[in-house]
């Protein structure tokens, strides 16, 4: 990732065709018991939240931009200032707004959030049909992309039962086996 950004200078933004800095916002609750999905008009998927930096260097604002324009969430707080996970995700070609897209990489950072369950929520018609808490189970299962269940949700996931950063192949205790 680090070389691909010392080797060109759009790397935030979109019009880098192979591939460009993303930002997502795992989002969870206070008890650490329950994540926020949006069910994702493109991935026709219950996802997590996040977005493209569109040339915004700064982003840990660009998650929380994305949580609160996909959400309607804006009391989300930062849990932490380092980076949750990093990931490189395929992204297949499809159709936006008329235009197609073609098959590219999203370099993407995550970061951790946390809300109130109690704060209203909004889909925006644009970027998602529903907003959804989910617990930890639930999420897993709702989500209907195979890779990204098992190569990201599953390792924030494990994430959250160990407060600290879990690379791929480790496997800490499971939040999943809390009552």
């Amino acid at each position: 990732m680090l070389r691909f950004m010392q080797s060109c200078d759009n790397y935030l933004e979109r019009t880098n065709e192979l591939a460009h800095l993303t930002a997502s916002a795992w989002t969870v609750n206070p008890e650490r018991t329950k994540t926020l999905f949006v069910y994702h008009n493109i991935y026709d998927s219950w996802s997590w939240v996040g977005g493209h930096a569109d040339g915004d260097p700064d982003l840990r604002a660009v998650a929380r931009r994305e949580l609160a324009e996909e959400t309607g969430v804006r009391g989300a707080r930062l849990v932490r200032e380092d980076i949750l996970s990093l990931e490189a995700l395929p992204v297949a070609g499809h159709m936006r707004r008329g235009s197609y897209v073609s098959s590219h990489i999203h370099f993407n950072l995550t970061f951790l959030f946390e809300a109130d369950e109690r704060e209203v929520l909004t889909a925006n018609a644009a970027e998602n049909q529903a907003v959804r808490w989910f617990s930890y189970e639930e999420a897993l299962a709702a989500s209907t992309e195979p890779w990204m269940v098992e190569h990201v949700y599953r390792k924030l996931v494990r994430t959250m039962g160990t407060g600290e950063f879990v690379p791929m192949g480790q496997t800490p205790p499971s939040p999943l086996s809390r009552g």
